[in-house]
């Protein structure tokens, strides 16, 4: 158990924020199987002070799932500020991202393009503190840097540090290796050590004695979890259970993933309508099936399915 701010996280198990993978319905999964801190997608601030229609969805919550952090991306102060002051009592945290590699995002100054420009990566933690006066923490998510000739993360967490923030959320790769390649566990190591706020290390965790090997030496204070847990929520249980007391459970029995397709799919479709949520559902369920059985034709059938039934069937087929 630590802190942030004020805010309590009861085990060392996070769950990264994933675009199209961690909406509200999965969220509530991955929190009954323990998660101790979530966040929202990542959302434009920029969007939300515009008022786009289109991120209600994104931005959806429910207390059950707290502590929970909304994370925003953009590139201006008093926007990101603004905006976090308008969304204060929503969320229990709010998390700035400087480390998403999209290069979209990138060519606007925003996500990793951050790494490159600490003095604005600080003015925006120190704007954002002072409007938020204390109310809720501010932390961010970042990279090792923009590319290997560029490692700078602890520098630059010092500086995040010294304008206010919470916590630092620790991408062990730089913008240009993207997802693939080593994580560079030994700078997460440097991060931790040179500050004092709680750091959060992410990447190539796809094991339990990943999770551990990570917080043992790294010496942070939680993990954040993010590809593995594509059609395997309990994956997050298996990790509580491990790092914290050194016990390996079993894997979900077929039954169980059947089950837990039921369920996903009834949710996404309460909460986006059916048209909607069986389009977005499709890679969800096939990543459940994946390794089984007859699985590439099934997935190769999902691209045809466009209703509720049509689905079930199909799961109950496989």
């Amino acid at each position: 158990m630590f802190k942030i701010g004020n805010i309590e996280i009861k085990n060392r198990v996070c769950v990264a924020p994933m675009a199209g993978i961690t909406d509200l319905p999965y969220r509530m999964i991955l929190k009954e199987m323990g998660a101790s801190l979530l966040t929202t997608e990542l959302v434009s601030a920029m969007g939300i002070y515009k008022n786009n229609p289109g991120n209600a969805l994104i931005m959806a919550t429910d207390r059950k799932e707290a502590p929970i952090a909304l994370q925003l991306f953009g590139s201006d102060p008093m926007v990101l500020s603004l905006v976090a002051s308008r969304l204060n009592e929503t969320y229990d945290i709010i998390d700035i991202n400087m480390g998403c590699p999209v290069l979209k995002i990138v060519r606007n100054g925003e996500g990793s393009a951050l790494m490159k420009n600490p003095d604005l990566a600080k003015r925006i933690v120190d704007t954002m503190v002072r409007v938020l006066k204390g109310s809720k923490p501010v932390t961010c998510k970042m990279r090792i840097g923009f590319d290997n000739k560029h490692i700078n993360a602890v520098s630059f967490a010092k500086a995040l540090e010294s304008a206010g923030a919470s916590a630092i959320t620790v991408h062990g790769r730089t913008k240009e290796e993207l997802y693939s390649g080593d994580c560079h566990i030994d700078v997460i190591k440097d991060v931790k050590s040179s500050v004092k706020i709680p750091v959060i290390a992410n990447g190539n965790i796809w094991k339990v004695d990943d999770a551990k090997k990570m917080l043992d030496e790294t010496g942070a204070d939680a993990i954040a979890i993010g590809r593995a847990i594509k059609g395997n929520p309990w994956f997050v249980k298996e990790c509580i259970e491990f790092v914290e007391n050194g016990k390996r459970i079993e894997r979900p029995t077929k039954n169980d993933i059947k089950n837990m397709m039921y369920r996903h799919i009834d949710d996404e479709i309460r909460f986006k309508g059916e048209f909607k949520a069986i389009s977005e559902l499709r890679h969800h369920i096939a990543w459940y099936t994946h390794g089984m059985e007859n699985s590439t034709k099934f997935r190769l059938a999902l691209n045809s399915v466009t209703t509720k039934s049509s689905l079930i069937n199909l799961v109950n087929e496989l």
